[in-house]
């Protein structure tokens, strides 16, 4: 990745912890909101990588709550 991507990735990860720490989902919208009044890129490849890393989680958490509700295989 490029220095954008990964100030704005790594930025993503720190406010979607934060938000989850703190209870507070709109961290997400008052940080990107931050980001646009100096840098509409910066904002814009921000929200893609939160967007990307929500994305996954909830993906993930389905899978794992799949596999949970499957049958264990039967071992000899």
């Amino acid at each position: 990745m490029g220095v954008l991507e990964d100030l704005a990735d790594a930025l993503a990860r720190d406010a979607i912890a934060e938000a989850t720490r703190l209870g507070r989902e709109e961290l997400i919208n008052e940080v990107a909101k931050q980001l646009g009044a100096t840098s509409t890129t910066m904002e814009e490849t921000y929200l893609t990588s939160i967007r990307i890393r929500l994305s996954e989680k909830r993906a993930r958490d389905y899978l794992n709550a799949q596999a949970s509700k499957a049958a264990p295989e039967d071992t000899p």
